[in-house]
């Protein structure tokens, strides 16, 4: 394996083509979120192997990506945070039940929006969440602001809730893409102070 190559760096690619510019960039892409190893190394990332991308999976501390093998060939994907349409058939568990919080992080900047007008997917596929105040997956570090939800009333009235495969709590929200303020159950700053939501 070639040395001073910069993972960081081939992570950050990784993630944008495989969630967000597989389309854009011409790169073939699944219902599923693969895409063929030898496409990416061969339009997209010169200078990097497929040894190269392997080392970017196994120490990836969120587990963002899956490779697989497949046929002799070599696929990868990122297992959430999509904003490309196409991608519907990720491995995802249907959530009938939870025994633990289901939390957004979000930032004192966005609160005053949020509380107006709901927790939106913005771009993505759906809105992410952690389960439970877990900073390795699904909750930012630097978050200041943590979410509740209230799954069970938010599951009575259809929304739908999934696990994705590296642990991320994902819903698409109602049709307008909005998880309303009324399925907040509670809502903390970083230093346990509680947020008013009216």
């Amino acid at each position: 394996m070639a040395r001073n190559k910069d993972y960081t760096c081939l992570g950050k690619k990784l993630s944008y083509l495989l969630r967000h510019g597989a389309i854009k960039e011409g790169l073939p892409i699944k219902a599923d979120g693969f895409v063929p190893v030898d496409q990416l190394l061969s339009k997209k990332l010169h200078g990097y192997t497929l040894e190269d991308i392997k080392k970017v999976v196994e120490t990836n501390d969120k587990k963002r990506f899956v490779l697989s093998e497949n046929n002799g060939t070599w696929e990868i994907k990122a297992t959430q945070g999509h904003s490309i349409n196409e991608i519907n058939n990720l491995s995802l568990k249907p959530l009938d039940r939870v025994d633990f919080d289901i939390i957004h992080g979000t930032y004192y900047r966005n609160w005053e929006n949020i509380k107006l007008r709901g927790l939106s997917c913005m771009r993505r596929n759906h809105i992410h969440f952690s389960k439970g105040l877990n900073f390795t997956c699904g909750l930012r570090k630097s978050a200041d602001v943590y979410i509740y939800i209230d799954f069970e009333k938010a599951k009575r009235d259809g929304l739908k809730f999934f696990e994705s495969e590296n642990e991320i709590i994902l819903c698409a929200g109602n049709d307008k893409g909005i998880i309303e303020r009324k399925y907040f159950l509670k809502v903390y700053s970083k230093n346990g102070k509680i947020l008013n939501l009216y």
